[in-house]
């Protein structure tokens, strides 16, 4: 059996996490990034998995219409080895094994205002990055910048277009700037019940550069838009910068001893 890599998965998760009590941020980064997240990088079907931070400079240069995502702190994905049904399981049931095992304390104090597999689309790497594609997510980056949006009906000849432009355009403008190292565009499943509803997509684009000085960048900058007829064909939900977590560097939200202005607390 030939060894699934992010290249070859058809299944990938997404959440978008809120810590709800701002004093619990260390013990929730001490949880997933000691306990939890090794536990799952351990399964023979996780492939890879990563998480990243909207950090309060990151948070300042985000755009987030969608409410329900707007206070999430951060993104956590997976890559899921085929057959992703029989490793999607293997995962579950280790999250379920863990709460009766008392390895769930930040059940009492995160929200997950999204949580749902994905199905990837697409990826590239930028020539400067010199490595496969399937390598891409386990490259050193030091953040990512997300784009979250909704199509409505993902049949329409609208969507085929406005994908086509995307990938045709835009996405080569990101490989070109400075500080990208590659793309992965990624789409949720449309429900059983409703097959022709309102799909998800995620465009996450892995970083060199430092993640706020990318998005400021991109701010003065901007993409090439999308023709005026395909504008309204998807909502966005979420765009902005996340930086890459390191080890026991968890105080991004930790009350500062003193004002900007230098006024002592």
């Amino acid at each position: 059996m030939i060894p699934s890599t992010p290249e070859t998965a058809t299944r990938a998760f997404f959440s978008f996490p809120k810590v709800t009590d701002p004093a619990r941020h260390r013990d929730y980064n001490a949880w997933h990034q000691l306990d939890h997240r090794p536990e799952n990088l351990a399964l023979p079907g996780v492939v890879h998995g990563d998480r990243w931070v909207r950090t309060p400079a990151c948070e300042r240069l985000g755009s987030y219409p969608d409410p329900a995502l707007a206070g999430s702190q951060y993104l956590a994905m997976y890559w899921f080895a085929e057959p992703a049904a029989d490793s999607i399981a293997e995962w579950k049931d280790l999250g379920d094994r863990t709460i009766h095992q008392g390895r769930r304390p930040e059940l009492a104090w995160t929200e997950r205002p999204m949580t749902r597999m994905f199905r990837p689309v697409r990826g590239y790497v930028a020539p400067r990055a010199l490595v496969t594609l399937a390598a891409l997510p386990f490259r050193p980056h030091r953040g990512v910048y997300v784009e979250v949006s909704r199509v409505e009906t993902s049949p329409h000849p609208d969507v085929a277009d406005l994908s086509r432009f995307e990938h045709e355009t835009q996405v080569p403008d990101l490989l070109a700037r400075d500080g990208v190292a590659g793309v992965w565009t990624f789409r949720s499943a449309p429900s059983r019940g409703n097959p022709d509803g309102p799909v998800t997509r995620i465009r996450l684009t892995y970083l060199e550069a430092d993640p706020v000085g990318f998005a400021r960048a991109l701010a003065a900058d901007p993409l090439p838009a999308p023709p005026a007829a395909l504008a309204s064909t998807a909502t966005p939900l979420l765009t902005g910068p996340l930086a890459t977590i390191t080890p026991w560097e968890w105080n991004w939200f930790d009350e500062p001893a003193a004002t900007e202005n230098g006024a002592g607390a």
